[in-house]
């Protein structure tokens, strides 16, 4: 039976997803909720949408639900997992264009939030933190899908460059320029 189900696994998983598919929304584990709370929507802007005491809040960007919970369920007063332990590498949350990540980075200059890197992947352009439970968090916007970079067959070519953060904040919609201009 356990051959027969990883076979059926297997078939199952050659077709790809729908296309329509998307990750609605992520939980994390921290040790307490208010100061998550003045992290996530005191410093990143997001809205409280229910609150369920000291254990759990959800939070969201334009009313939606929750694009985040937060929960000490098994976390109250706890510290993050120790290096090279399994678990959440970050959590990447998406902002609609370069101008909303830019107010993004002011934020987190305004509340003296350290990064731990900045890249400009071609495809996106991220920031890279930790929150106050020291979750990874990669706050980032996609460029336009026709300025992806492509290798000459037309494969997708990812790259990581250091992001310029000046010019970020100083020109904040400019269009794309640069090396990774869409051949």
């Amino acid at each position: 039976m356990q051959q027969e189900l990883q076979a059926d696994d297997r078939k199952a998983t050659a077709a790809p997803i729908d296309p329509g598919t998307r990750i609605g929304h992520v939980h994390l584990k921290v040790a307490d909720i208010d100061r998550a709370l003045k992290f996530y929507c005191g410093v990143l802007g997001f809205e409280l949408t229910q609150r369920m005491g000291p254990q759990a809040a959800f939070i969201s960007a334009g009313g939606y639900h929750h694009h985040i919970g937060l929960n000490t369920w098994e976390s109250r007063g706890g510290s993050p997992p120790p290096p090279g332990a399994t678990g959440l590498y970050h959590v990447a949350i998406l902002y609609p264009t370069r101008a909303a990540l830019a107010d993004a980075l002011r934020r987190l200059i305004a509340a003296d939030i350290p990064l731990d890197g900045a890249s400009d992947h071609g495809v996106s352009e991220a920031l890279y933190l930790r929150d106050p439970d020291q979750n990874g968090v990669e706050l980032y916007w996609d460029r336009p899908k026709e300025q992806w970079p492509r290798t000459p067959a037309g494969d997708l070519d990812m790259v990581t460059q250091r992001l310029d953060l000046r010019d970020l904040l100083r020109r904040p919609n400019r269009p794309r320029d640069g090396p990774h201009t869409a051949a």
